[in-house]
């Protein structure tokens, strides 16, 4: 089985030879790997070529949704990776999948599969499979354990083909409402024992920027998604998502020590360093 694995990347040449070392590692061998350079101005499209298996595509910045539908429009494989450049995989990622989605069930093809995956900078929210569960119903695909997250899974080419699934450009909160129309479309959804995405805090990515203009974008376009989940929710019959209402950060020496989030379930989590130590229900 043939799986695309799409790197879209905007000057990434700290970590682009680490990200293809670990996908060229990895266990399961009939990959193609192709990184979409969206106009970086550093060494990224160089380090890249530099990887004969490789094929690097480069394209006038557009954003990661343009960088990512191009990959789409290119890709040969069975299945859809997308893989963010600073993250890493364990070495058997995609023999595990691969082994997860096994033959035709009786509800159809496996459209989506997805696997563990560890969060750098909330590691309680990490989630671990230990069995292969097959999902057909809505409300088990959309579950709390299948995120909006589109490097979580591996998708079907042809299904992505044949419901005309894109990412939306000029978005820099593209994911969910392309995942989540997946899963919806789908007709059979897999979980994948032993297959680990490793999510990483990296400085210079989207989620962790500091320039001002760039994080109010960021919090418009998450405004934008909120919203579109809600009606996505109501227009489905499904429950209410879970969501952050607020969230505050207690700083010693400029390095965030406690966090606090409260959520529309009733429920506040404190975290030290990134990790939760405390959870409560606020009383109302």
């Amino acid at each position: 089985m043939k799986i695309s694995v799409i790197i879209p990347v905007l000057n990434g040449e700290r970590y682009i030879a680490q990200c293809l070392d670990n996908v060229l590692c990895q266990t399961h061998r009939d990959l193609e790997i192709i990184v979409i350079d969206d106009g970086s101005t550093d060494r990224t499209a160089a380090i890249a070529s530099g990887y004969p298996s490789v094929r690097v595509i480069s394209q006038p910045n557009g954003g990661i949704s343009v960088a990512r539908n191009n990959g789409i429009a290119v890709a040969t494989g069975d299945y859809i990776h997308f893989l963010d450049v600073d993250d890493l995989l364990n070495r058997e990622f995609y023999e595990r999948m691969v082994a997860a989605i096994g033959s035709n069930t009786g509800a159809g093809p496996v459209d989506m599969v997805y696997g563990s995956y560890v969060n750098g900078i909330l590691p309680d929210t990490s989630i671990q499979y230990t069995d292969r569960l097959l999902l057909t119903l809505l409300n088990d695909k959309i579950n709390p354990g299948a995120s909006g997250y589109a490097w979580r899974y591996l998708i079907r080419r042809a299904f992505i083909e044949e419901n005309g699934l894109r990412f939306e450009p000029g978005k820099l909160i593209e994911d969910v409402p392309f995942t989540l129309q997946a899963l919806a479309l789908s007709a059979a959804v897999v979980t994948a024992p032993g297959a680990t995405y490793h999510y990483m805090k990296r400085a210079g990515s989207i989620i962790n920027t500091r320039d001002r203009e760039h994080a109010h974008r960021l919090e418009t376009d998450h405004s934008a998604m909120r919203a579109w989940r809600r009606e996505f929710y109501d227009r489905h019959g499904l429950g209410p998502v879970i969501q952050t209402r607020s969230r505050a950060i207690y700083k010693l020496l400029g390095i965030p020590l406690w966090t606090r989030v409260e959520r529309n379930d009733g429920k506040t989590r404190w975290y030290l360093l990134g990790v939760r130590i405390l959870q409560r229900r606020v009383k109302t």
